[in-house]
């Protein structure tokens, strides 16, 4: 069934109350690799309850306890993740309870056998108090669901980036990455069976979109931020090709002031799985 424009646009989620502890933080921590040596001192304070710290696109966890997408009528096995934004106002915390509320902001045709694009937006506040952390805008290629008579997508300037990168930062995936980055919320069997990811057109299952997104992060809080997370204010980018549990993520960075562009590449295949990266950091 085709998309219903006036009805995908009018879908929100509102004041919905998400809560989660230091053993979730964890969780994550370990999801995006942190602990592979015990004995790094920087890695540890992810993934130990001792002097603990939050990398700050755990926001991204949000956007499961939000699931508009599931109301929609599009096809969920031609679904990938496109592009992910995050606008960071406040230090993430370890723990504690939050309120989120999320709305479709954007749907567009980009014609019959080429998919649509479907833009979500979440703003997390504290509970107790009203303080935003976060906002995030999340786009989805639903890749079997163009066609359906909306507008079409509004082209993006792609970043222009030259010479050499001032930084490069390289971490190693897991072969085991999707299915412990899987328990932090996203549960799409294309991250864990292996005959619906070659239904879906993938030799075998590939990892999270924001497995990948989490490790370019990490990346930049090491090279960029000194390793302080708290310097970290966004972190955008563009989602270009699927990276496999077990690959080598590569990530490119350039400065521009206050500004980082970056993309990052699998150093096995040399295939670039992150573009018109864009991140901001005080």
């Amino acid at each position: 069934m085709a998309i219903n424009y006036d009805e995908i646009m009018s879908m929100t989620s509102e004041n919905v109350e998400i809560s989660y502890t230091d053993k979730d933080s964890i969780l994550y921590g370990l999801g995006v690799g942190f602990g592979h040596d015990p004995m790094n001192t920087d890695e540890l304070k992810y993934v130990y309850e001792n002097s603990q710290i939050a990398l700050p696109s755990m926001a991204t966890n949000f956007q499961y306890h939000s699931p508009l997408l599931l109301k929609a009528k599009i096809n969920f096995i031609m679904v990938v993740h496109g592009e992910q934004k995050l606008s960071i106002t406040n230090p993430l915390p370890v723990s504690g309870e939050f309120i989120s509320n999320a709305k479709v902001i954007g749907c567009y045709d980009k014609g019959s056998g080429k998919g649509a694009i479907i833009d979500i937006e979440t703003t997390i506040n504290l509970k107790k108090d009203n303080t935003e952390i976060c906002k995030l805008v999340s786009t989805t290629f639903a890749r079997g669901d163009g066609g359906f008579g909306g507008p079409e997508s509004p082209k993006k300037e792609l970043v222009k980036i030259e010479g050499n990168p001032d930084l490069v930062h390289e971490i190693k995936t897991k072969p085991d990455q999707a299915l412990i980055f899987r328990l932090s919320g996203d549960y799409n069997p294309l991250h864990s069976d292996p005959s619906f990811a070659k239904a879906a057109g993938f030799e075998k299952p590939i990892l999270h979109g924001m497995c990948t997104y989490g490790v370019a992060c990490r990346s930049i809080i090491e090279s960029i931020c000194e390793k302080d997370v708290r310097r970290l204010k966004r972190f955008d980018c563009r989602f270009s090709s699927p990276v496999y549990p077990g690959e080598t993520i590569i990530t490119e960075m350039w400065k521009n002031g206050n500004i980082v562009h970056f993309q990052s590449k699998v150093k096995e295949r040399d295939k670039i799985v992150i573009k018109n990266g864009e991140s901001e950091v005080i």
